[in-house]
């Protein structure tokens, strides 16, 4: 049986919140350079950018070519989670999404504020500004233009986001087609979920903000405001008629200890709904099921992460 990946970013069971064996991110950097004012179009780059208002973000950054692809964590997942795998046979145990895909083009991913590092022990991020208090959807997908802008990045980008990381990359697309050129769906959040959820909506949304971790009570934990996300996308432009993909698990999520039945099961029929509503989103969006994955696709298959994103990829290269 394979690990459970630690933090879950839709159902967060603190009994994992422990690195994977072997998986672990990079410690936390102390005494960081100062922040680049620009990126480099080639190469490794790893540092903070400014993103102004006295504020920082962590930025990555490999390979080479266009488009750019921008992977975005899910709710409170730092960078990490596309930097590591846990996988069983015959999917292989290499490359991660971030270096798979910088075999065939630039890749960056970035730490938003108040996500979790998978250091051991696992620990906020200290990388980018901290920010307290609950945040808003729109401020998460400015912080992204924001970081693009300031660290000199060539659009149009292919955006690449799993699970809450998906609602930021289709705002920012809504918001700013002109430098959309692909989107990939890694087992995402979608808008249609609280109205799946109906009467248990409220406590599922209070499991996603206060998961039972031991950062729960700290200001600069990640929190965002989920009603005010849906109703941001929903109120926002159609996405640009751009290359898409979606991915979607297959096996249940994992929940901490004396999560109720029924919550779970309401969160396990929603989303296949969730999933496929994603899909229609686009025209010809492939859909690809990752067959024994729990929601971390990116991390139990990411050979299929990587096929898909390159899948988009080829598709915007091919456009005239």
């Amino acid at each position: 049986m394979r690990h459970r990946t630690p933090l879950l970013s839709v159902v967060l069971a603190a009994a994992v919140l422990a690195a994977v064996p072997g998986c672990a991110g990079a410690p936390a950097l102390r005494g960081a350079p100062p922040a680049a004012s620009s990126v480099p179009a080639t190469g490794d780059f790893s540092g903070q950018v400014d993103v102004g208002g006295g504020r920082k973000l962590h930025l990555s950054c490999k390979g080479s070519g266009s488009p750019v692809v921008v992977l975005e964590s899910g709710l409170h997942d730092s960078s990490d989670t596309w930097t590591f795998t846990d996988t069983r046979p015959p999917v292989p145990a290499s490359p991660a999404v971030f270096p798979g895909v910088a075999a065939f083009t630039r890749v960056c991913v970035y730490d938003r504020p108040g996500t979790v590092r998978y250091t051991d022990p696992p620990a906020l991020t200290t990388r980018s500004t901290p920010v307290d208090g609950v945040r808003s959807l729109t401020a998460m997908a400015d912080d992204l233009d924001r970081l693009l802008t300031s660290a000199h990045l060539p659009g149009p980008y292919v955006l690449a986001g799993h699970s809450f990381g998906g609602m930021i990359t289709r705002l920012y697309a809504q918001r700013h087609p002109g430098k959309t050129a692909g989107l990939v769906f890694v087992d995402a959040f979608g808008t249609d979920i609280r109205a799946l959820f109906g009467a248990r909506w409220a406590a599922y949304r209070e499991l996603l903000d206060r998961p039972g971790t031991p950062f729960d009570a700290q200001p600069a934990f990640e929190r965002v405001d989920l009603d005010g996300a849906i109703d941001s996308v929903t109120a926002a432009r159609p996405l640009p008629a751009v290359p898409m993909a979606v991915l979607s698990k297959t096996e249940p999520f994992a929940a901490p200890p004396g999560t109720p039945k029924d919550l779970l099961d309401t969160l396990e029929r929603a989303w296949p709904r969730v999933q496929q509503k994603l899909v229609e989103l686009g025209s010809q969006t492939p859909h690809f099921l990752a067959t024994g994955s729990d929601h971390y696709v990116q991390v139990h298959d990411p050979d299929l992460t990587i096929s898909a994103i390159r899948l988009v990829v080829g598709r915007v290269r091919a456009e005239p």
